[in-house]
């Protein structure tokens, strides 16, 4: 293997936006601080972003019971209706779903239905890239959070992701989101680690001088929110829900009022090519368990009640299973968008199972116009510099 130096990392740092770090360069006290002095005001919103990585199969997770070309395209593989969640007389949740059901009969659980991009891609790693990127016509270096945060001033704090590995939708030209420490690395080696990589240089590019600026910024943005991963796992409920525990930090920033807008999780898991039904249902179990305890605890809280969440996936699965009682890599899916300020409901038309493109569902709603209504209506941005011009609101908050 190749000897693998500061450089040839800083350079595969650039490329992938795979950096351990963002670019929040501010310790404990300042935090305390920054809570106290430029609190979040009531009624400011916050978003919640959770990646659900592997393609989730959407037609297993909101599934059209009632449709016969849903059982006869999986005749082994499809949920009997009298084991979904009944949502109308169409469509039901996975029976691992039964909190978001909840949620759904309470109005404050939307479900946009058949959601993908323009010439969809079967890959993981370019569809993500769409997604986080949100530009379907060609790659480019910025996420779309990191193109908010660039347009909104230069508060390192205005996004977190909870995790080490940030990802390319949380980093912009000049801004980047704050990122928790891996947890693989003993705490004496990630800090030599990250000492050695932020050592300036004077043959750094540019961009390479951002990465290594992310790279020293690590210690002290863990220093940050350290604090509040020390009480993630004392409830029994959460242990061993990677997810619930990201989920608890977000808890704990939103209710001490610390100045964040834009919060990162995720989930991974749910590449089903073999024995789908199983490894879905336990993934979709991590997730409403995890999600479930959250919404509540946020819609109890004065500042916690104007948290919105999004949930997507990759891409969706092919719409016939495989001969290995799985599903191959789709297009469109389902994404939930939950929390107190939601309005409930189906948005965008079902996809036809019958009506398909070479077995893949058609699209039916643009994941930019979700974006779109989310920056408009949670954070409160012109939606423009993230998503271009011309996207529409789609009316779920």
């Amino acid at each position: 293997m190749p000897e693998l130096t500061r450089r040839r990392f800083l350079i595969a740092s650039i490329g992938t936006a795979g950096l351990l770090s963002g670019a929040a360069a501010i310790g404990w006290p300042e935090l305390q601080r920054a809570a106290h002095d430029r609190p979040l005001a009531d009624g400011t919103g916050i978003l919640v972003l959770v990646t659900m990585y592997g393609g989730n199969d959407g037609l297993n997770t909101l599934i059209p019971y009632a449709d016969n070309a849903y059982h006869d395209k999986r005749p082994e593989l499809a949920y009997a209706p009298e084991e979904v969640l009944h949502l109308d007389d169409q469509l039901g949740l996975n029976p691992a779903m039964k909190g978001m059901a909840t949620a759904w009969g309470d109005g404050t659980l939307a479900i946009v239905r058949g959601v993908s991009y323009p010439k969809p891609d079967h890959s993981h790693f370019r569809s993500m890239d769409i997604w986080q990127t949100a530009s379907p016509a060609e790659p480019v270096s910025t996420g779309w959070i990191g193109r908010w945060l660039d347009a909104t001033g230069d508060d390192p704090l205005r996004a977190v992701n909870i995790g080490g590995v940030l990802p390319p939708l949380a980093v912009g030209a000049k801004a980047t989101a704050a990122a928790l420490s891996p947890s693989g690395l003993a705490p004496a080696q990630f800090d030599a680690t990250m000492a050695a990589l932020g050592v300036d240089d004077p043959h750094d590019t540019p961009a390479m001088s951002m990465v290594r600026t992310a790279y020293r910024a690590t210690q002290t943005a863990d220093k940050t929110f350290g604090g509040f991963e020390s009480g993630k796992a004392k409830n029994a409920a959460i242990r061993g829900n990677s997810l619930a525990e990201q989920l608890t930090v977000v808890a704990q920033c939103v209710k001490a009022v610390v100045p964040t807008r834009v919060y990162m999780v995720q989930l991974g898991g749910f590449d089903t090519h073999a024995d789908e039904r199983g490894t879905q249902q336990r993934q979709l179990q991590t997730l409403d368990e995890a999600l479930t305890p959250f919404l509540a605890d946020m819609a109890g809280d004065p500042h916690g009640k104007d948290v919105v969440v999004m949930a997507y996936s990759e891409f969706g699965r092919r719409v016939a299973a495989n001969a290995s009682q799985g599903t191959d890599h789709g297009t469109a899916g389902p994404v939930f968008v939950a929390g107190a300020p939601v309005k409930g409901g189906f948005y965008g038309d079902e996809p036809s199972l019958t009506y398909l493109d070479d077995g893949d569902l058609k699209t039916t709603s643009d994941f930019r116009d979700v974006y779109h209504t989310l920056l408009v209506h949670t954070v409160g941005a012109d939606p423009e510099p993230s998503v271009g011009a011309g996207r529409t609101d789609l009316g779920f908050l």
